[in-house]
């Protein structure tokens, strides 16, 4: 959206509503702009969703997780996880040969790992990528 036409959506000036936009942006609450690709589209429409728990849940351990995980193009999302499992991750798959190929030469080569649980999404429900304000 150009910010004249956002400027006329929430009735001020466009310089009014450039000086917002920046302000936002300088105070961190906007923290850049994404373009979201729809992995259908590019051969991607499923999601897997992964649990991880490590051997050890020392700092050498986790750090040498977060670094290779890191590097994993095909992990879309790594969260670090209070409870069961230490690392939750969302992957997206062309199909159930495509996360065999993930999980044989990465997620059980990633330093650390003790035991990995997969869940697989039958379909999206509800996925938000905008917060409500």
């Amino acid at each position: 959206m150009t910010n004249a036409d956002l400027a006329d959506a929430i009735h001020l000036s466009p310089s009014s509503c450039l000086r917002r936009v920046r302000r936002l942006e300088d105070d961190g609450v906007i923290a850049g702009y994404t373009m979201l690709v729809d992995g259908t589209a590019v051969g991607k429409p499923s999601s897997v969703f992964v649990e991880i728990a490590l051997n050890s849940q020392s700092e050498e351990t986790l750090n040498a997780f977060e670094v290779a995980v890191a590097k994993c193009a095909d992990v879309m999302e790594c969260y670090l996880m209070a409870g069961d499992s230490d690392y939750f991750l969302r992957i997206e798959v062309a199909d159930m040969a495509d996360y065999e190929r993930i999980h044989k030469t990465h997620l059980s080569r990633l330093p650390g790992v003790a035991r990995i649980r997969s869940s697989f999404t039958l379909r999206t429900v509800c996925k938000r990528t905008v917060y409500e304000l």
